[in-house]
């Protein structure tokens, strides 16, 4: 699965499973375009990649801003002229809340990040995409939108669900562009934003409910957003890849 020469934009890429998935692309020889609003976590994994030899920009961006967006895609394609592979990973939640609890302007937040951000993301990158006839879009979705696997505020839920509804309505419309439009949904995946949302206690009783007995890891998701970006996957679209140890079969 080379990506040699291809560019390859991913959201939410400055830790978890965002920056795992650089670090996958960077290996297959993809020019890899990270964005995030974290800088310094932006800046330091660009900075060991690039120190492993990989052709990464790194730019700072909020993927709910439309001004940040353009600036952004307009900063890859002057450095490389081209975008053929999009990953949708910005995202998450940051506190479990009951559904009574949380406000408005809360939810309002997460469905923003979660599944406004790849309505925006998606709507930038699609001219360049459909000039080229041809192009890669993986969308993070999550076992939550899938079923009940797990408790999760509702916000987060819904959005992840809108996320697996956008795929399959995108995929239909640019299938003729030669453009394919999947999703991925983690299970309960162990990065430091999951562990650090629940107890000790809570994520060991949640890896234990799993078939598989253990929560994912973040290298077993990019591996997933690789194969759906990859010609291995040129006749699947409108696809979720469930990627969650059994944690809720489909």
């Amino acid at each position: 699965m080379t990506f040699d020469g291809r560019v390859v934009v991913i959201t939410g890429a400055a830790k978890g499973i965002g920056a795992v998935t650089a670090e996958k692309f960077v290996a297959e020889r993809a020019r890899v375009v990270a964005l995030d609003f974290d800088g310094a976590g932006l800046d330091k994994v660009v900075a060991d990649l690039a120190a492993r030899g990989g052709q990464i920009l790194g730019l700072r961006a909020d993927v709910t801003s439309t001004p940040d967006i353009q600036r952004a895609i307009e900063s890859a394609l002057a450095r490389w002229g081209r975008v053929d592979v999009l990953v949708n990973n910005a995202g998450g939640f940051a506190t479990m809340r009951a559904f009574e609890d949380t406000a408005e302007s809360e939810w309002e937040a997460i469905v923003k990040s979660n599944l406004t951000s790849v309505f925006l993301v998606c709507k930038a990158v699609l001219p360049i995409m459909k000039r080229q006839r041809a192009g890669r879009i993986v969308n993070l979705s999550s076992v939550v939108a899938r079923g009940a696997a797990v408790r999760v505020p509702a916000h987060y839920a819904a959005a992840k669900a809108g996320v697996i509804a956008l795929t399959r309505m995108l995929a239909l419309e640019v299938a003729d562009a030669g453009i394919t439009v999947n999703a991925v949904a983690p299970g309960t995946t162990a990065t430091d934003r999951v562990l650090a949302a629940r107890t000790p206690e809570d994520t060991a009783r949640v890896a234990a409910a799993i078939p598989l007995g253990r929560l994912g890891r973040p290298e077993e998701i990019a591996q997933a957003i690789v194969f759906l970006a990859s010609d291995a996957a040129a006749f699947i679209t409108g696809a979720v890849l469930d990627v969650n140890g059994g944690q809720e079969m489909v």
